[in-house]
């Protein structure tokens, strides 16, 4: 049971494994993008492709044509990886081994659908794979296994949710293969654990007062690929997809700047140069932007950009 590539990675795994798939279960066909294109799921894409029935419920309890159709499959094992959905009980019971599930967390750390972005966002050193139990409450199962993994500094979302599906496919094999086996140890959670919610919107925004420059990369890495952290420019919108930051020492010392910066409001370009780059002042540090987006225009890198858009020394991103 799973929906984007990060669950294609597990169930791609299993069937190279030669384990018997009897089915897949993914979240229905939704519209998206600006033109409302109808988009199927990798999950399911690969299914189509190597023949495996599809299931697509639009609900699951109380939906007793799909619970039945699901028993008379007579499944040994479900593993759920991002289906995003919390099953009830009555299919819980279904499978002889129970259901499993793979979370990009190291439980109870961050319970719920966001684990990753929130792991990037709040500036964390390491995160980890969760492979439990599924229960009736959300990511609160008895834990099978967990593996630690460090954060690069410039890792982003996407980079993390790439590297974290790999990561979770073979340890869910492993897991697999232990069920099989009969050696499997089952560990009860704490219930001293934070959650990851979904993102709101209003988290995107840029706030140069409040933020430092560290909490500015967090939230720039955080947001990539997702929706990305945006700030306004003479009334327009300006997504930043890549900064690194600079002390003010290190920026005075490389580009031989003499700058007062107590007299530099925070959001203020300090330098602004097609040929060197764009320079920002947050607190407690410099932002240099690496890729960034113009409103209504593409990604691109900020050399780029800057051939393109004029962005003047000592205006500010509001």
């Amino acid at each position: 049971m799973g929906t984007p590539d990060f669950a294609k990675e597990s169930l791609k795994v299993l069937y190279d494994e030669g384990f018997e798939i009897c089915g897949v279960v993914t979240q229905p066909d939704r519209p998206s993008g600006r033109g409302m294109k109808i988009n199927i799921s990798p999950v399911k894409e690969y299914a189509l492709e190597k023949n495996i029935r599809i299931f697509q419920p639009e609900k699951i309890s109380k939906n007793i044509e799909f619970l039945n159709e699901i028993t008379s499959l007579e499944p040994d094992l479900v593993c759920v990886v991002s289906y995003g959905v919390i099953l009830p009980k009555s299919f819980l019971q279904i499978p002889k081994y129970g259901c499993i599930n793979v979370h990009p967390s190291m439980l109870p750390k961050y319970r719920g659908p966001a684990p990753i972005q929130w792991a990037i966002l709040n500036g964390d050193k390491t995160t980890g794979v969760t492979i439990m139990y599924l229960n009736e409450k959300m990511d609160a199962g008895d834990i099978i296994t967990q593996e630690i993994v460090e954060i690069d500094d410039d890792e982003t979302t996407g980079d993390l949710w790439n590297r974290l599906s790999i990561i979770g496919a073979n340890q869910l094999l492993k897991v697999v293969k232990n069920i099989e086996k009969g050696e499997i140890r089952r560990v009860p959670q704490s219930q001293e654990y934070t959650l990851a919610p979904f993102l709101e919107k209003e988290i995107a925004k840029i706030d140069w007062n409040i933020k430092n420059a560290n909490e500015i990369k967090n939230l720039v890495r955080g947001l990539n690929p997702i929706m990305g952290a945006y700030s306004y420019y003479n009334g327009k919108k300006i997504k930043f997809w890549k900064v690194k930051i600079l002390s003010i020492d290190e920026f005075n010392k490389i580009y031989e700047k003499n700058l007062n910066f107590q007299t530099i409001e925070n959001g203020e370009v300090i330098l602004s140069n097609e040929k060197i780059g764009l320079f920002v002042k947050a607190n407690n540090g410099i932002i240099s932007v690496i890729e960034i987006q113009g409103e209504n225009a593409k990604k691109m890198n900020i050399f780029e950009f800057l051939r393109g858009n004029k962005i003047s020394f000592g205006e500010k991103f509001e």
